[in-house]
Protein backbone atom coordinates (compact mmCIF):
# COMPACT_ATOMS: atom_id res chain seq x y z
CA UNK A 1 0.00 0.00 0.00
CA UNK A 2 1.54 3.22 -1.67
CA UNK A 3 1.08 6.70 -0.69
CA UNK A 4 0.64 9.46 -3.04
CA UNK A 5 0.38 13.51 -2.60
CA UNK A 6 -1.90 15.82 -4.87
CA UNK A 7 -2.38 19.10 -4.24
CA UNK A 8 -1.02 22.13 -6.33
CA UNK A 9 1.25 24.67 -5.07
CA UNK A 10 -0.73 26.98 -6.71
CA UNK A 11 -4.19 26.07 -4.43
CA UNK A 12 -1.63 26.27 -1.30
CA UNK A 13 -0.16 29.51 -2.31
CA UNK A 14 -3.89 31.31 -2.44
CA UNK A 15 -4.92 29.39 0.61
CA UNK A 16 -1.95 30.43 2.49
CA UNK A 17 -1.86 33.88 2.01
CA UNK A 18 -5.91 34.65 1.71
CA UNK A 19 -5.67 32.88 5.46
CA UNK A 20 -2.95 34.97 6.71
CA UNK A 21 -4.65 38.21 5.39
CA UNK A 22 -7.69 37.54 7.71
CA UNK A 23 -5.42 36.52 10.57
CA UNK A 24 -3.68 40.17 10.30
CA UNK A 25 -6.90 41.98 9.70
CA UNK A 26 -8.29 39.85 12.69
CA UNK A 27 -4.94 40.71 14.79
CA UNK A 28 -4.23 37.38 15.14
CA UNK A 29 -7.39 35.59 16.16
CA UNK A 30 -7.78 33.98 12.90
CA UNK A 31 -4.74 31.80 13.04
CA UNK A 32 -6.66 29.00 14.59
CA UNK A 33 -9.26 28.75 11.43
CA UNK A 34 -6.00 29.69 9.47
CA UNK A 35 -3.79 26.71 10.89
CA UNK A 36 -7.29 24.65 10.53
CA UNK A 37 -7.87 24.81 7.35
CA UNK A 38 -4.28 24.42 6.04
CA UNK A 39 -3.91 21.29 7.85
CA UNK A 40 -7.15 19.90 6.32
CA UNK A 41 -5.57 20.79 2.75
CA UNK A 42 -2.38 18.84 3.72
CA UNK A 43 -4.03 16.41 5.22
CA UNK A 44 -6.54 15.48 2.39
CA UNK A 45 -3.98 15.59 -0.31
CA UNK A 46 -1.55 12.73 1.72
CA UNK A 47 -3.25 9.71 0.51
CA UNK A 48 -2.16 6.55 1.56
CA UNK A 49 -3.37 3.46 -0.67
CA UNK A 50 -5.28 6.11 -2.09
CA UNK A 51 -7.57 7.12 0.60
CA UNK A 52 -6.68 10.74 2.24
CA UNK A 53 -6.51 11.80 5.39
CA UNK A 54 -8.83 13.86 6.94
CA UNK A 55 -8.26 16.49 9.77
CA UNK A 56 -11.05 17.27 11.96
CA UNK A 57 -9.82 19.99 14.87
CA UNK A 58 -11.99 22.61 15.66
CA UNK A 59 -10.58 26.15 15.61
CA UNK A 60 -13.17 26.93 18.64
CA UNK A 61 -11.03 24.44 20.55
CA UNK A 62 -7.90 25.61 19.86
CA UNK A 63 -8.95 28.83 20.74
CA UNK A 64 -9.89 28.09 24.00
CA UNK A 65 -7.06 25.75 24.84
CA UNK A 66 -4.69 28.40 23.90
CA UNK A 67 -6.75 31.69 26.52
CA UNK A 68 -6.49 28.26 28.78
CA UNK A 69 -2.78 27.92 28.72
CA UNK A 70 -2.51 32.19 28.67
CA UNK A 71 -4.07 31.74 32.26
CA UNK A 72 -1.75 29.53 33.35
CA UNK A 73 1.30 30.49 31.93
CA UNK A 74 0.64 33.95 33.33
CA UNK A 75 0.33 33.13 36.79
CA UNK A 76 3.73 30.80 36.27
CA UNK A 77 5.32 34.70 34.70
CA UNK A 78 3.48 36.93 37.36
CA UNK A 79 3.80 34.71 40.58
CA UNK A 80 6.79 32.18 40.40
CA UNK A 81 9.09 34.59 38.47
CA UNK A 82 8.21 37.55 41.10
CA UNK A 83 9.53 35.10 44.16
CA UNK A 84 12.48 34.20 41.89
CA UNK A 85 13.27 37.57 41.83
CA UNK A 86 13.07 37.98 45.06
CA UNK A 87 14.98 35.51 46.41
CA UNK A 88 17.57 35.95 43.51
CA UNK A 89 18.36 39.95 44.64
CA UNK A 90 17.69 38.88 48.84
CA UNK A 91 20.48 35.92 47.72
CA UNK A 92 22.47 37.46 45.66
CA UNK A 93 22.02 41.21 44.80
CA UNK A 94 21.44 40.62 41.65
CA UNK A 95 18.26 39.33 39.53
CA UNK A 96 20.52 36.95 37.17
CA UNK A 97 20.19 33.77 38.66
CA UNK A 98 16.11 34.96 38.33
CA UNK A 99 16.11 34.61 35.05
CA UNK A 100 18.51 31.91 35.00
CA UNK A 101 16.43 29.75 36.60
CA UNK A 102 12.92 30.91 35.54
CA UNK A 103 14.28 29.76 31.98
CA UNK A 104 15.18 26.28 33.14
CA UNK A 105 11.45 26.08 34.64
CA UNK A 106 10.04 26.80 31.30
CA UNK A 107 11.92 24.09 29.55
CA UNK A 108 10.14 21.03 31.02
CA UNK A 109 7.02 23.10 29.68
CA UNK A 110 8.49 23.15 25.97
CA UNK A 111 8.49 19.43 26.27
CA UNK A 112 5.13 19.18 27.35
CA UNK A 113 3.63 21.47 25.01
CA UNK A 114 5.21 19.44 22.00
CA UNK A 115 3.68 15.66 23.63
CA UNK A 116 0.09 17.31 24.32
CA UNK A 117 0.21 19.15 20.86
CA UNK A 118 1.35 15.79 18.99
CA UNK A 119 -1.73 14.12 21.18
CA UNK A 120 -3.97 16.72 19.58
CA UNK A 121 -3.37 16.41 15.96
CA UNK A 122 -3.39 12.26 16.12
CA UNK A 123 -6.81 12.68 18.20
CA UNK A 124 -8.15 14.48 15.27
CA UNK A 125 -6.33 12.86 12.40
CA UNK A 126 -8.39 9.98 11.16
CA UNK A 127 -7.93 7.40 8.01
CA UNK A 128 -10.75 5.49 6.35
CA UNK A 129 -12.90 7.08 9.40
CA UNK A 130 -10.65 5.70 12.25
CA UNK A 131 -9.60 8.21 14.16
CA UNK A 132 -6.04 7.99 15.58
CA UNK A 133 -4.83 8.23 19.28
CA UNK A 134 -2.08 8.97 21.92
CA UNK A 135 -1.78 7.93 25.16
CA UNK A 136 -1.94 10.65 28.03
CA UNK A 137 1.75 10.97 29.29
CA UNK A 138 3.13 14.75 28.88
CA UNK A 139 4.85 15.17 31.94
CA UNK A 140 6.99 11.25 31.68
CA UNK A 141 7.81 12.59 28.11
CA UNK A 142 8.61 15.99 29.66
CA UNK A 143 11.06 14.72 32.08
CA UNK A 144 12.70 12.10 30.19
CA UNK A 145 13.38 14.49 27.52
CA UNK A 146 15.24 16.79 30.03
CA UNK A 147 17.05 14.08 31.08
CA UNK A 148 18.40 12.95 27.70
CA UNK A 149 19.32 16.20 26.53
CA UNK A 150 21.83 16.84 29.78
CA UNK A 151 23.49 13.34 29.19
CA UNK A 152 23.25 13.74 25.60
CA UNK A 153 25.04 17.32 26.14
CA UNK A 154 27.43 15.72 28.69
CA UNK A 155 28.70 12.95 26.10
CA UNK A 156 28.94 15.92 23.62
CA UNK A 157 26.60 14.48 21.68
CA UNK A 158 28.04 10.90 21.34
CA UNK A 159 24.41 9.71 23.00
CA UNK A 160 22.49 11.81 20.80
CA UNK A 161 20.87 8.75 18.94
CA UNK A 162 20.15 7.52 22.36
CA UNK A 163 17.75 10.07 23.14
CA UNK A 164 16.47 10.56 19.77
CA UNK A 165 15.77 6.22 19.81
CA UNK A 166 14.11 6.72 23.08
CA UNK A 167 11.74 9.74 22.92
CA UNK A 168 10.65 8.48 19.66
CA UNK A 169 9.40 5.15 20.72
CA UNK A 170 8.19 6.68 24.11
CA UNK A 171 5.96 8.05 21.55
CA UNK A 172 5.57 5.52 19.31
CA UNK A 173 4.81 2.77 21.84
CA UNK A 174 1.66 5.07 23.07
CA UNK A 175 0.29 6.23 19.67
CA UNK A 176 -3.19 4.18 18.42
CA UNK A 177 -4.70 3.81 15.42
CA UNK A 178 -8.25 2.59 15.94
CA UNK A 179 -8.03 -0.51 18.61
CA UNK A 180 -4.25 -0.94 16.95
CA UNK A 181 -1.11 0.06 18.87
CA UNK A 182 1.80 0.82 17.38
CA UNK A 183 5.25 -0.19 18.38
CA UNK A 184 8.87 1.12 18.15
CA UNK A 185 11.05 -2.36 17.23
CA UNK A 186 15.30 -2.00 17.18
CA UNK A 187 17.65 -0.68 19.36
CA UNK A 188 19.33 3.25 19.69
CA UNK A 189 22.91 1.75 18.27
CA UNK A 190 21.30 1.14 14.90
CA UNK A 191 21.02 5.28 14.62
CA UNK A 192 24.78 5.79 14.84
CA UNK A 193 25.21 4.84 10.98
CA UNK A 194 23.25 8.22 10.64
CA UNK A 195 25.82 10.43 12.02
CA UNK A 196 28.73 9.29 10.07
CA UNK A 197 28.51 12.86 8.13
CA UNK A 198 28.91 14.33 11.66
CA UNK A 199 31.96 12.05 12.65
CA UNK A 200 33.30 12.67 8.82
CA UNK A 201 33.52 16.66 10.05
CA UNK A 202 34.55 16.34 13.38
CA UNK A 203 37.62 14.27 11.34
CA UNK A 204 38.17 17.12 9.21
CA UNK A 205 37.66 19.80 11.76
CA UNK A 206 40.33 18.52 13.90
CA UNK A 207 42.46 18.43 10.52
CA UNK A 208 41.71 21.87 10.22
CA UNK A 209 42.59 22.70 13.43
CA UNK A 210 46.14 20.36 13.29
CA UNK A 211 46.76 22.51 10.15
CA UNK A 212 46.37 25.88 11.64
CA UNK A 213 48.51 24.39 14.60
CA UNK A 214 51.46 23.82 12.61
CA UNK A 215 50.75 27.13 10.94
CA UNK A 216 49.14 26.14 7.23
CA UNK A 217 47.14 28.58 7.65
CA UNK A 218 45.58 28.39 3.91
CA UNK A 219 44.56 24.40 4.05
CA UNK A 220 43.23 25.37 7.94
CA UNK A 221 40.86 27.75 7.06
CA UNK A 222 39.90 25.20 3.82
CA UNK A 223 39.20 22.75 5.96
CA UNK A 224 37.30 24.22 8.06
CA UNK A 225 35.10 25.64 5.43
CA UNK A 226 35.01 22.17 4.24
CA UNK A 227 33.80 20.81 7.51
CA UNK A 228 31.33 23.38 7.93
CA UNK A 229 29.51 22.35 4.61
CA UNK A 230 29.72 18.48 5.86
CA UNK A 231 28.27 19.58 9.39
CA UNK A 232 25.93 21.21 7.87
CA UNK A 233 24.79 18.21 5.87
CA UNK A 234 25.96 15.76 8.40
CA UNK A 235 22.60 17.83 10.10
CA UNK A 236 20.15 17.26 7.33
CA UNK A 237 21.43 13.64 7.03
CA UNK A 238 20.97 12.03 10.41
CA UNK A 239 17.14 13.79 10.89
CA UNK A 240 16.43 11.87 7.48
CA UNK A 241 17.76 8.75 7.96
CA UNK A 242 17.14 8.40 11.53
CA UNK A 243 13.98 8.86 11.19
CA UNK A 244 14.36 6.21 7.68
CA UNK A 245 14.99 3.85 10.11
CA UNK A 246 13.13 4.69 13.17
CA UNK A 247 9.88 4.57 10.83
CA UNK A 248 11.00 0.84 9.21
CA UNK A 249 11.38 -0.85 12.57
CA UNK A 250 7.86 0.51 13.61
CA UNK A 251 4.82 -1.67 13.18
CA UNK A 252 0.91 -2.13 13.64
CA UNK A 253 -1.32 -5.14 13.73
CA UNK A 254 1.33 -7.11 12.05
CA UNK A 255 2.15 -4.19 9.41
CA UNK A 256 5.50 -2.87 8.80
CA UNK A 257 6.32 0.16 6.97
CA UNK A 258 9.48 1.29 4.27
CA UNK A 259 10.19 4.97 3.89
CA UNK A 260 13.04 6.16 1.51
CA UNK A 261 13.85 9.67 1.28
CA UNK A 262 16.88 11.26 0.41
CA UNK A 263 19.14 13.38 3.00
CA UNK A 264 20.75 15.39 0.07
CA UNK A 265 17.29 16.51 -1.53
CA UNK A 266 15.75 17.44 1.77
CA UNK A 267 18.44 19.89 1.84
CA UNK A 268 18.18 21.14 -1.26
CA UNK A 269 14.23 22.00 -0.67
CA UNK A 270 15.13 23.58 2.19
CA UNK A 271 17.88 25.88 0.88
CA UNK A 272 16.39 26.64 -1.91
CA UNK A 273 12.97 27.36 -1.04
CA UNK A 274 14.83 29.58 1.64
CA UNK A 275 16.78 31.41 -1.05
CA UNK A 276 13.33 31.50 -3.38
CA UNK A 277 11.39 32.86 -0.68
CA UNK A 278 13.63 35.82 0.69
CA UNK A 279 14.44 36.93 -3.18
CA UNK A 280 10.95 37.79 -3.39
CA UNK A 281 10.77 39.41 -0.24
CA UNK A 282 14.14 40.95 -0.69
CA UNK A 283 12.86 44.44 -2.51
CA UNK A 284 9.66 44.83 0.07
CA UNK A 285 12.65 44.72 2.60
CA UNK A 286 14.65 47.08 1.21
CA UNK A 287 11.40 49.79 0.65
CA UNK A 288 10.91 48.86 4.67
CA UNK A 289 14.35 49.47 5.65
CA UNK A 290 14.65 52.89 4.18
CA UNK A 291 10.86 53.74 5.07
CA UNK A 292 12.40 52.72 8.93
CA UNK A 293 15.64 55.59 8.33
CA UNK A 294 13.16 57.69 7.48
CA UNK A 295 11.14 57.68 10.46
CA UNK A 296 14.19 57.50 12.53
CA UNK A 297 16.21 60.13 10.76
CA UNK A 298 16.63 61.25 7.06
CA UNK A 299 20.20 62.83 7.65
CA UNK A 300 21.50 59.00 7.06
CA UNK A 301 19.23 59.06 3.88
CA UNK A 302 21.06 62.19 2.76
CA UNK A 303 24.88 61.02 3.87
CA UNK A 304 24.33 57.83 1.78
CA UNK A 305 23.63 60.40 -1.32
CA UNK A 306 20.11 58.68 -2.24
CA UNK A 307 18.02 61.71 -0.61
CA UNK A 308 16.56 62.67 -4.45
CA UNK A 309 15.79 58.98 -4.95
CA UNK A 310 13.70 59.08 -2.05
CA UNK A 311 12.44 62.64 -1.50
CA UNK A 312 8.82 61.70 -3.01
CA UNK A 313 8.55 59.75 -0.34
CA UNK A 314 9.68 61.80 2.52
CA UNK A 315 6.89 64.17 1.30
CA UNK A 316 4.44 62.02 2.31
CA UNK A 317 5.01 63.06 6.15
CA UNK A 318 5.96 61.09 9.18
CA UNK A 319 2.38 59.72 9.91
CA UNK A 320 2.03 58.83 6.37
CA UNK A 321 5.23 57.14 6.51
CA UNK A 322 4.86 54.80 9.37
CA UNK A 323 1.51 53.53 7.81
CA UNK A 324 3.19 52.53 4.65
CA UNK A 325 5.66 50.79 6.79
CA UNK A 326 3.41 48.93 8.60
CA UNK A 327 1.86 48.01 5.49
CA UNK A 328 4.72 46.62 3.64
CA UNK A 329 6.00 44.66 7.29
CA UNK A 330 3.00 42.40 6.98
CA UNK A 331 3.34 42.54 3.36
CA UNK A 332 6.50 40.64 3.78
CA UNK A 333 4.77 38.55 6.71
CA UNK A 334 2.64 37.46 4.65
CA UNK A 335 4.27 36.51 1.90
CA UNK A 336 7.04 34.72 3.30
CA UNK A 337 4.42 32.43 5.14
CA UNK A 338 2.52 31.29 1.98
CA UNK A 339 6.05 30.89 0.18
CA UNK A 340 7.64 29.13 2.45
CA UNK A 341 4.30 26.95 2.52
CA UNK A 342 4.74 26.62 -1.91
CA UNK A 343 8.44 26.46 -1.46
CA UNK A 344 9.47 24.25 1.63
CA UNK A 345 6.77 22.61 3.63
CA UNK A 346 4.62 21.15 0.68
CA UNK A 347 7.85 19.67 -1.14
CA UNK A 348 9.19 18.12 2.00
CA UNK A 349 5.66 16.47 2.76
CA UNK A 350 5.60 14.81 -0.44
CA UNK A 351 9.12 13.98 -1.06
CA UNK A 352 8.32 11.89 2.33
CA UNK A 353 4.96 10.57 1.59
CA UNK A 354 5.57 9.91 -2.02
CA UNK A 355 8.25 7.07 -0.52
CA UNK A 356 5.78 5.79 2.88
CA UNK A 357 4.66 2.29 1.71
CA UNK A 358 2.60 -0.21 4.50
CA UNK A 359 2.36 -3.84 3.91
CA UNK A 360 0.55 -5.98 4.01
CA UNK A 361 -2.26 -3.78 2.81
CA UNK A 362 -4.51 -6.57 4.46
CA UNK A 363 -3.18 -5.51 8.04
CA UNK A 364 -4.99 -2.87 8.32
CA UNK A 365 -8.58 -4.08 7.86
CA UNK A 366 -9.55 -5.51 10.59
CA UNK A 367 -8.80 -2.52 13.36
CA UNK A 368 -12.18 -0.83 14.53
CA UNK A 369 -12.43 2.63 15.58
CA UNK A 370 -11.54 3.65 18.71
CA UNK A 371 -13.23 6.19 21.36
CA UNK A 372 -13.20 9.55 20.90
CA UNK A 373 -10.21 11.46 22.49
CA UNK A 374 -12.18 15.16 24.08
CA UNK A 375 -8.92 16.51 24.97
CA UNK A 376 -10.54 20.07 25.26
CA UNK A 377 -7.11 22.04 26.25
CA UNK A 378 -5.95 21.00 22.30
CA UNK A 379 -2.89 22.89 21.28
CA UNK A 380 -2.96 25.54 23.67
CA UNK A 381 0.31 25.33 25.47
CA UNK A 382 2.23 24.51 22.27
CA UNK A 383 0.85 27.94 20.83
CA UNK A 384 1.19 30.25 23.92
CA UNK A 385 5.53 28.69 23.67
CA UNK A 386 5.82 28.91 20.12
CA UNK A 387 6.98 24.66 20.08
CA UNK A 388 6.61 24.56 16.34
CA UNK A 389 4.28 22.37 16.65
CA UNK A 390 1.69 24.03 14.15
CA UNK A 391 1.72 21.41 11.32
Amino acid sequence: MRTEVVGTRKTLFWLALKTGILTVLTLGFYRFWMRTRLRRWYWSSIRPGGHPLEYVGDPVEKLLGFLFAVVILAFYIGIVNLILMFASFSLFQDNFAAYATSLVGVIPLWFFAQYRARRYVLARTRWRGLRFGLEPGAWGYAWRAVLHWIVTILSAGLLLPHMTFSLEKYKTDRTFFGTARMAQGGTWTMLYPSMKPMFLALAVAIASAMAIIYESISIGVGLGIFAAFIGFYGLFYYRVDSLRRLTEAKSINGASFSLSPSPFRVMMIYVLGTLLASAAVFVPFMILGVLLLLIQSAEILTEMGVEDMVAPIAGMGRYAIIVLSVMIYFTIFLLWSALTNVFITLPVIRHYFSSLALSPAAAVSDIRQRPRDEFAEAEGFADALDVGASL
